[in-house]
Protein backbone atom coordinates (compact mmCIF):
# COMPACT_ATOMS: atom_id res chain seq x y z
CA UNK A 1 0.00 0.00 0.00
CA UNK A 2 1.45 3.32 -0.73
CA UNK A 3 -0.87 6.17 -0.10
CA UNK A 4 -0.07 9.73 1.65
CA UNK A 5 -1.19 9.64 4.87
CA UNK A 6 -0.57 8.96 8.58
CA UNK A 7 -2.38 6.49 10.93
CA UNK A 8 -5.19 4.61 8.66
CA UNK A 9 -7.33 5.19 11.52
CA UNK A 10 -7.26 8.91 11.10
CA UNK A 11 -7.34 8.66 7.29
CA UNK A 12 -11.20 10.20 7.59
CA UNK A 13 -11.14 12.91 9.98
CA UNK A 14 -7.91 13.98 8.45
CA UNK A 15 -9.03 14.44 5.08
CA UNK A 16 -11.89 16.73 6.86
CA UNK A 17 -9.77 18.51 8.46
CA UNK A 18 -7.96 19.69 5.45
CA UNK A 19 -11.20 20.48 4.03
CA UNK A 20 -12.15 22.67 6.39
CA UNK A 21 -9.13 24.81 6.63
CA UNK A 22 -9.64 24.87 2.33
CA UNK A 23 -12.60 25.90 2.39
CA UNK A 24 -14.55 28.58 4.56
CA UNK A 25 -17.95 28.19 3.64
CA UNK A 26 -18.62 24.87 5.00
CA UNK A 27 -18.06 23.58 9.00
CA UNK A 28 -19.37 20.55 11.29
CA UNK A 29 -21.32 20.88 14.06
CA UNK A 30 -22.18 18.78 17.64
CA UNK A 31 -18.60 18.81 17.77
CA UNK A 32 -17.80 15.93 15.52
CA UNK A 33 -15.91 16.78 11.28
CA UNK A 34 -18.23 13.81 10.11
CA UNK A 35 -21.46 16.09 10.31
CA UNK A 36 -20.68 17.85 7.36
CA UNK A 37 -22.86 21.18 6.88
CA UNK A 38 -22.92 24.56 4.97
CA UNK A 39 -21.60 27.51 7.79
CA UNK A 40 -24.83 29.48 6.07
CA UNK A 41 -27.84 28.14 6.37
CA UNK A 42 -30.81 29.69 4.07
CA UNK A 43 -34.06 30.38 6.54
CA UNK A 44 -36.94 29.08 4.87
CA UNK A 45 -35.15 26.73 1.88
CA UNK A 46 -35.78 23.06 2.07
CA UNK A 47 -32.62 21.87 3.62
CA UNK A 48 -31.38 18.99 1.93
CA UNK A 49 -28.95 16.44 3.11
CA UNK A 50 -26.78 13.21 1.81
CA UNK A 51 -24.37 10.74 3.36
CA UNK A 52 -22.29 7.84 2.94
CA UNK A 53 -19.04 6.18 3.31
CA UNK A 54 -16.08 8.29 2.29
CA UNK A 55 -13.62 6.82 -0.23
CA UNK A 56 -15.75 8.81 -2.88
CA UNK A 57 -14.84 12.12 -2.81
CA UNK A 58 -16.27 14.21 -4.46
CA UNK A 59 -19.22 12.04 -3.60
CA UNK A 60 -20.65 12.82 -0.84
CA UNK A 61 -19.72 15.93 0.87
CA UNK A 62 -18.61 17.45 -1.97
CA UNK A 63 -22.12 18.73 -3.00
CA UNK A 64 -22.77 20.45 -0.19
CA UNK A 65 -22.92 24.55 -0.94
CA UNK A 66 -24.68 26.89 -2.91
CA UNK A 67 -28.15 25.85 -5.29
CA UNK A 68 -26.92 22.01 -4.15
CA UNK A 69 -26.62 20.41 -0.86
CA UNK A 70 -26.62 21.63 2.75
CA UNK A 71 -25.44 18.99 4.49
CA UNK A 72 -24.10 15.31 4.56
CA UNK A 73 -23.08 13.04 7.27
CA UNK A 74 -19.49 11.06 6.75
CA UNK A 75 -18.84 7.50 7.24
CA UNK A 76 -15.68 5.95 7.39
CA UNK A 77 -13.82 4.57 4.39
CA UNK A 78 -17.26 2.58 2.80
CA UNK A 79 -19.16 2.86 5.73
CA UNK A 80 -22.61 4.71 6.68
CA UNK A 81 -22.40 7.22 9.02
CA UNK A 82 -24.41 7.29 12.27
CA UNK A 83 -28.19 7.75 12.42
CA UNK A 84 -27.35 9.83 15.33
CA UNK A 85 -24.88 11.97 12.70
CA UNK A 86 -27.41 12.21 10.47
CA UNK A 87 -30.00 13.60 12.64
CA UNK A 88 -27.54 16.39 13.96
CA UNK A 89 -26.78 17.85 10.16
CA UNK A 90 -30.56 17.63 9.58
CA UNK A 91 -31.30 19.71 12.76
CA UNK A 92 -28.64 21.94 11.28
CA UNK A 93 -29.68 22.34 8.32
CA UNK A 94 -33.73 22.32 8.77
CA UNK A 95 -34.77 26.16 8.21
CA UNK A 96 -38.76 26.21 8.88
CA UNK A 97 -39.47 24.02 5.70
CA UNK A 98 -38.73 20.74 6.26
CA UNK A 99 -35.82 18.62 4.81
CA UNK A 100 -34.82 15.59 2.13
CA UNK A 101 -32.65 13.09 2.16
CA UNK A 102 -31.14 11.84 -0.86
CA UNK A 103 -28.65 8.87 -0.83
CA UNK A 104 -27.25 5.71 -2.22
CA UNK A 105 -29.46 2.57 -2.18
CA UNK A 106 -26.93 0.33 0.15
CA UNK A 107 -28.48 -1.91 3.19
CA UNK A 108 -27.21 0.14 5.88
CA UNK A 109 -27.68 3.64 4.82
CA UNK A 110 -31.10 2.20 4.26
CA UNK A 111 -31.43 1.67 7.61
CA UNK A 112 -29.55 4.51 9.21
CA UNK A 113 -31.30 7.18 7.68
CA UNK A 114 -34.71 5.91 8.13
CA UNK A 115 -33.92 5.92 12.04
CA UNK A 116 -32.96 9.11 11.71
CA UNK A 117 -36.36 10.21 10.50
CA UNK A 118 -37.86 8.77 13.04
CA UNK A 119 -35.24 10.59 15.29
CA UNK A 120 -36.14 14.23 13.33
CA UNK A 121 -39.85 13.41 13.85
CA UNK A 122 -39.25 13.10 17.61
CA UNK A 123 -37.38 16.93 16.81
CA UNK A 124 -40.90 18.31 14.72
CA UNK A 125 -38.64 18.33 11.54
CA UNK A 126 -40.49 16.95 8.63
CA UNK A 127 -38.24 14.66 6.67
CA UNK A 128 -38.87 12.76 3.73
CA UNK A 129 -36.11 10.50 1.33
CA UNK A 130 -35.63 10.01 -2.08
CA UNK A 131 -32.95 6.64 -2.63
CA UNK A 132 -30.81 6.71 -5.81
CA UNK A 133 -30.89 3.68 -7.70
CA UNK A 134 -29.01 4.55 -11.29
CA UNK A 135 -26.98 1.61 -11.63
CA UNK A 136 -28.38 -0.78 -14.76
CA UNK A 137 -25.83 -3.64 -14.02
CA UNK A 138 -27.02 -4.61 -10.60
CA UNK A 139 -30.61 -5.86 -11.48
CA UNK A 140 -32.62 -5.97 -14.26
CA UNK A 141 -35.85 -4.06 -15.17
CA UNK A 142 -38.62 -4.24 -13.16
CA UNK A 143 -36.85 -4.73 -10.08
CA UNK A 144 -35.20 -1.63 -10.09
CA UNK A 145 -35.91 -1.29 -6.62
CA UNK A 146 -32.54 -3.49 -6.16
CA UNK A 147 -30.18 -1.66 -7.98
CA UNK A 148 -27.26 0.52 -6.52
CA UNK A 149 -26.99 3.93 -6.21
CA UNK A 150 -23.64 5.60 -8.12
CA UNK A 151 -22.58 8.21 -9.62
CA UNK A 152 -26.12 9.17 -11.55
CA UNK A 153 -27.03 10.32 -7.55
CA UNK A 154 -25.23 13.35 -8.96
CA UNK A 155 -27.92 14.21 -11.54
CA UNK A 156 -30.43 14.09 -8.21
CA UNK A 157 -28.42 16.15 -5.95
CA UNK A 158 -28.24 18.87 -9.22
CA UNK A 159 -31.80 18.85 -9.97
CA UNK A 160 -33.17 18.96 -6.26
CA UNK A 161 -31.06 21.58 -4.91
CA UNK A 162 -31.35 24.07 -7.86
CA UNK A 163 -34.90 23.34 -7.25
CA UNK A 164 -35.15 24.28 -3.30
CA UNK A 165 -32.89 27.06 -4.38
CA UNK A 166 -36.06 28.39 -6.31
CA UNK A 167 -38.21 28.12 -3.10
CA UNK A 168 -39.84 24.98 -4.16
CA UNK A 169 -41.94 23.11 -1.16
CA UNK A 170 -40.42 19.68 0.36
CA UNK A 171 -43.05 17.74 -1.92
CA UNK A 172 -41.75 19.72 -4.78
CA UNK A 173 -38.33 19.31 -4.19
CA UNK A 174 -39.21 15.60 -3.66
CA UNK A 175 -41.05 15.70 -7.14
CA UNK A 176 -38.26 16.86 -8.76
CA UNK A 177 -35.81 14.34 -7.32
CA UNK A 178 -37.96 11.58 -8.28
CA UNK A 179 -38.36 12.63 -11.41
CA UNK A 180 -34.37 12.79 -12.15
CA UNK A 181 -34.01 9.36 -10.35
CA UNK A 182 -36.42 8.12 -12.70
CA UNK A 183 -34.93 9.31 -15.91
CA UNK A 184 -31.07 8.40 -14.63
CA UNK A 185 -29.68 5.48 -15.80
CA UNK A 186 -25.62 4.20 -15.28
CA UNK A 187 -23.39 1.87 -16.45
CA UNK A 188 -19.85 1.39 -14.98
CA UNK A 189 -16.79 -0.50 -15.70
CA UNK A 190 -13.46 -1.60 -13.58
CA UNK A 191 -9.86 -1.88 -14.61
CA UNK A 192 -8.27 -2.53 -11.04
CA UNK A 193 -8.87 -2.72 -7.56
CA UNK A 194 -8.49 -0.15 -4.65
CA UNK A 195 -7.30 -0.44 -1.31
CA UNK A 196 -9.02 0.53 2.18
CA UNK A 197 -6.36 2.13 4.14
CA UNK A 198 -7.35 0.54 7.39
CA UNK A 199 -7.51 -2.49 5.21
CA UNK A 200 -3.85 -2.06 3.17
CA UNK A 201 -4.99 -4.43 0.34
CA UNK A 202 -6.48 -4.44 -3.05
CA UNK A 203 -10.51 -4.89 -2.46
CA UNK A 204 -10.56 -7.77 -5.13
CA UNK A 205 -8.47 -9.14 -7.86
CA UNK A 206 -8.20 -8.21 -11.67
CA UNK A 207 -5.94 -9.13 -14.25
CA UNK A 208 -4.21 -6.22 -16.41
CA UNK A 209 -5.22 -7.54 -19.20
CA UNK A 210 -9.52 -7.50 -17.79
CA UNK A 211 -11.95 -5.33 -17.22
CA UNK A 212 -15.54 -6.01 -15.21
CA UNK A 213 -18.06 -4.17 -17.02
CA UNK A 214 -20.60 -3.08 -14.17
CA UNK A 215 -18.89 -3.43 -11.14
CA UNK A 216 -20.23 -1.60 -8.52
CA UNK A 217 -17.84 1.81 -6.23
CA UNK A 218 -17.33 -0.93 -3.83
CA UNK A 219 -16.38 -3.89 -5.41
CA UNK A 220 -19.36 -5.60 -6.26
CA UNK A 221 -19.83 -7.96 -8.32
CA UNK A 222 -20.68 -6.50 -12.01
CA UNK A 223 -22.45 -7.88 -15.47
CA UNK A 224 -19.21 -9.70 -17.04
CA UNK A 225 -15.40 -9.73 -17.08
CA UNK A 226 -13.67 -9.75 -20.04
CA UNK A 227 -10.35 -9.09 -21.94
CA UNK A 228 -9.66 -5.25 -22.30
CA UNK A 229 -11.17 -4.02 -25.56
CA UNK A 230 -10.65 -0.82 -27.58
CA UNK A 231 -12.37 2.51 -26.25
CA UNK A 232 -15.48 2.66 -28.70
CA UNK A 233 -16.39 -1.09 -28.46
CA UNK A 234 -16.43 -0.97 -24.56
CA UNK A 235 -18.42 2.09 -24.76
CA UNK A 236 -21.40 0.95 -27.49
CA UNK A 237 -21.73 -2.27 -24.92
CA UNK A 238 -22.24 -0.09 -22.20
CA UNK A 239 -24.10 2.22 -23.96
CA UNK A 240 -26.37 -0.66 -25.14
CA UNK A 241 -27.83 -0.88 -21.66
CA UNK A 242 -28.59 2.31 -20.92
CA UNK A 243 -30.50 2.61 -24.43
CA UNK A 244 -32.23 -0.81 -24.06
CA UNK A 245 -34.02 1.20 -20.42
CA UNK A 246 -34.54 4.32 -22.09
CA UNK A 247 -37.12 5.64 -23.77
CA UNK A 248 -35.13 8.36 -26.43
CA UNK A 249 -37.23 9.68 -29.24
CA UNK A 250 -35.70 11.80 -32.31
CA UNK A 251 -35.33 15.70 -31.23
CA UNK A 252 -35.10 14.28 -27.00
CA UNK A 253 -32.25 15.94 -24.81
CA UNK A 254 -29.72 14.20 -22.28
CA UNK A 255 -27.47 15.26 -19.84
CA UNK A 256 -24.03 13.17 -19.42
CA UNK A 257 -21.99 12.49 -17.06
CA UNK A 258 -18.91 10.80 -17.49
CA UNK A 259 -17.40 9.76 -14.31
CA UNK A 260 -13.68 8.56 -13.39
CA UNK A 261 -13.47 5.80 -10.56
CA UNK A 262 -10.18 7.80 -8.89
CA UNK A 263 -6.74 6.52 -11.50
CA UNK A 264 -8.21 6.91 -14.60
CA UNK A 265 -7.20 10.11 -16.87
CA UNK A 266 -9.08 13.00 -18.01
CA UNK A 267 -7.72 11.88 -21.74
CA UNK A 268 -9.30 8.64 -21.09
CA UNK A 269 -12.93 10.04 -19.87
CA UNK A 270 -12.93 12.68 -22.78
CA UNK A 271 -12.25 9.44 -24.97
CA UNK A 272 -15.03 8.10 -23.71
CA UNK A 273 -17.45 10.37 -24.25
CA UNK A 274 -16.57 10.96 -27.81
CA UNK A 275 -18.44 7.93 -28.68
CA UNK A 276 -21.25 8.35 -26.35
CA UNK A 277 -21.57 11.80 -28.06
CA UNK A 278 -21.82 10.21 -31.64
CA UNK A 279 -24.14 7.33 -30.34
CA UNK A 280 -26.49 10.54 -29.17
CA UNK A 281 -25.99 12.10 -32.73
CA UNK A 282 -26.72 8.84 -34.43
CA UNK A 283 -29.98 8.51 -32.62
CA UNK A 284 -30.88 12.62 -33.16
CA UNK A 285 -30.58 13.18 -29.33
CA UNK A 286 -28.96 16.21 -28.53
CA UNK A 287 -26.70 16.36 -25.56
CA UNK A 288 -27.55 19.72 -23.80
CA UNK A 289 -25.48 19.00 -20.82
CA UNK A 290 -22.34 17.59 -20.48
CA UNK A 291 -20.01 16.79 -17.00
CA UNK A 292 -16.30 14.80 -17.60
CA UNK A 293 -14.20 13.99 -14.97
CA UNK A 294 -14.49 12.75 -10.94
CA UNK A 295 -18.00 12.65 -9.64
CA UNK A 296 -17.98 10.09 -7.54
CA UNK A 297 -14.77 7.64 -7.19
CA UNK A 298 -13.81 4.65 -5.11
CA UNK A 299 -10.24 5.23 -3.84
CA UNK A 300 -8.02 4.67 -6.31
CA UNK A 301 -9.77 2.45 -8.70
CA UNK A 302 -9.26 2.70 -12.50
CA UNK A 303 -12.47 3.02 -14.28
CA UNK A 304 -14.95 5.16 -15.30
CA UNK A 305 -19.12 5.33 -15.79
CA UNK A 306 -21.45 6.63 -18.24
CA UNK A 307 -24.48 8.59 -16.55
CA UNK A 308 -27.48 9.69 -18.31
CA UNK A 309 -30.66 11.79 -17.43
CA UNK A 310 -33.46 12.02 -19.96
CA UNK A 311 -34.17 15.43 -19.56
CA UNK A 312 -37.79 17.69 -19.55
CA UNK A 313 -38.04 20.91 -20.25
CA UNK A 314 -37.80 21.65 -15.77
CA UNK A 315 -34.87 19.35 -15.52
CA UNK A 316 -33.38 21.33 -18.21
CA UNK A 317 -33.35 24.40 -16.34
CA UNK A 318 -32.88 22.68 -13.24
CA UNK A 319 -29.36 21.42 -14.55
CA UNK A 320 -28.28 25.02 -15.62
CA UNK A 321 -28.81 26.94 -12.99
CA UNK A 322 -26.15 27.87 -10.96
CA UNK A 323 -24.09 25.94 -8.23
CA UNK A 324 -20.99 26.76 -6.14
CA UNK A 325 -19.69 24.42 -3.94
CA UNK A 326 -15.69 23.56 -2.71
CA UNK A 327 -15.48 20.71 -5.05
CA UNK A 328 -18.08 21.55 -7.94
CA UNK A 329 -18.69 24.79 -9.61
CA UNK A 330 -21.52 25.47 -12.78
CA UNK A 331 -22.58 29.36 -14.02
CA UNK A 332 -26.16 29.15 -15.22
CA UNK A 333 -26.33 29.39 -18.86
Amino acid sequence: MKKFMNDPKNFVDEMLEGIYLANKEVTYVADDKRCYVKAEPVKGKVGIATGGGSGHLPLFLGYVGKGMLDGAAVGGVFQSPSAEQMLEVTKHIDQGAGVLYIYGNYTGDIINFDMATELADLEDIKVMSVVGNDDVASSVVGEEHKRRGVAGIFFLYKAAGAAAQEGMSLEEVVRVAEKAKDRTRTIGVALSSCIIPEVGKPSFEISDDEMEIGMGIHGENGITRKKLTAADPLVDEMMAKIFAEQDYKKGDDVAILVNGLGATPLEELYIMFRRVSQLMGERDITVKHVWVGEFATSMEMAGASVSVLHLDEELDRLMAAKADTPFFKHFAK
